[in-house]
């Protein structure tokens, strides 16, 4: 009110309104009041005419922080400094958010806005370039009509030597993060893993989005030297181990043709490659596990507390929304054959002729394979044991399951697990 009345016309209001020359609703209506604050004033002014006023006088200013939180931000913001200037980290720019986000985990309550100001004014500020809209976006309506899966190779902690890839999946409708997971070495099994995890956990989705890395799709000419590759085939003729277990599921696939249009699982990327490596650096981790328990408590914040910028929904809360409506194209995982496990499907697969002694050949191994038929092809379904370090073979000709070996991975050195 004091920003759209001098005091003299809220009083000249105030007593054309005691004297019955205007009404009560015409008198409210000039203030822009209802009739409670209206009834507030007149009782002060009638209380108090000559100490009356419209003036609003703060009692403390509202937008200040405490010196705690101010230090705190500056200390955060140096913490920031020195991440940006290692050329060896994938931090090239302040990130006020996760800023703000590790205050508060540390009691103090600032907005992004404050931070951004304090950064400017104590030389903490890199300005953002404009980024480059792509024209190419996928669009979907339901959990589970199209997943996102991508790893990305980074030094993800100061304090550990090597760089390590990370795995993930996301739901491509509620931004939901279905895996994510730290691993040193990018091969088919561990993809295939992130697929054994996803399928268990919520189900086999209409269709996977991944790039064009080798692990997903066969190229001819630029796949030349892998092992599967003869002449007469064509791009898509050969199917990778990781695809041979989405059809197996009846997952259908189509492939990204640029970065550009994998935007969707870029930005959670991003998001946690900021926070992952800032905490990291902060708490000077140093083992895998432990960037294992910063990877799962920041996939966490990310599924179940941060609004999505495009969706302006909590992944988990747009999800499970869509669950309850019955809005999934999610279908339960199942197998189809008897004797059918697990072990059959998500597997590393290769195919060999039984030859007359009931014997094959694997990587320069002999295996005997009970009860095959001879000269008939027969197929091998490989999981390893990592502890162990060996590798479980299951035998099967057609839809007959014929038995199982174990076989020490070290005798199978050409075999990426």
């Amino acid at each position: 009110m004091h920003k759209r009345f001098e005091k003299g016309q809220v009083i000249a209001i105030m007593e054309s309104y005691l004297s019955e020359e205007t009404s009560l609703k015409e008198a409210m209506k000039s203030l822009e009041v209802k009739r409670s604050r209206f009834f507030k004033l007149l009782s002060n002014y009638r209380n108090h005419p000559d100490e009356f006023d419209v003036k609003y006088a703060r009692g403390k200013a509202t937008r200040g922080i405490s010196e705690d939180a101010n230090k705190a931000i500056l200390e955060e913001l140096e913490k920031d400094k020195k991440l940006i200037d290692n050329k060896d980290m994938p931090i090239k720019y302040y990130n006020y958010s996760a800023i703000k986000d590790n205050l508060e985990k540390k009691g103090f309550t600032v907005s992004v806005p404050t931070v951004i100001n304090r950064a400017k004014n104590n030389d903490y500020y890199i300005a953002k370039p404009k980024g480059k809209a792509h024209d190419r976006e996928v669009i979907t309506n339901f959990p589970g009509e199209l997943l996102q899966h991508d790893s990305s190779h980074h030094l993800w902690s100061p304090y550990i030597e090597d760089k390590l890839y990370l795995i993930t999946t996301i739901d491509d409708y509620s931004r939901l993060l279905l895996y994510a997971e730290l691993v040193e070495k990018e091969n088919v099994w561990n993809h295939i893993l992130a697929l054994k995890s996803v399928f268990l956990n919520y189900g086999c989705p209409l269709r996977y989005y991944p790039d064009q890395h080798a692990i997903f799709r066969y190229v001819k000419d630029r796949d030349k030297n892998r092992p599967h590759n003869v002449y007469s085939q064509f791009t898509d003729d050969v199917d990778p181990q990781w695809k041979q277990v989405l059809k197996d599921c009846g997952v259908g696939i189509t492939y990204a043709l640029s970065p550009q249009a994998k935007g969707k699982v870029e930005r959670p990327y991003r998001w946690l490659q900021d926070r992952i490596v800032r905490i990291a650096a902060k708490e000077e981790i140093k083992t895998l596990e432990g960037l294992r328990e910063v990877l799962k408590e920041t996939v966490d914040d990310y599924n179940t507390k941060k609004v999505h910028s495009t969706t302006k929904e909590i992944p988990i809360f747009r999800f499970e929304k869509a669950i309850r409506e019955n809005r999934s194209l999610f279908k339960p995982f199942k197998l189809e054959k008897e004797n059918q496990i697990m072990d059959d499907i998500f597997c590393l697969r290769a195919q060999r002729i039984v030859d007359s002694y009931r014997k094959i050949s694997l990587e320069g191994v002999e295996l005997k394979v009970p009860n095959g038929i001879t000269r008939q092809s027969v197929d091998l379904k490989m999981v390893p044991d990592m502890e162990k370090e060996l590798v479980k073979i299951r035998f099967w000709q057609g839809n007959a399951f014929l038995g199982e070996a174990l076989e020490k991975m070290e005798n199978m050195p050409r075999v990426q697990f």
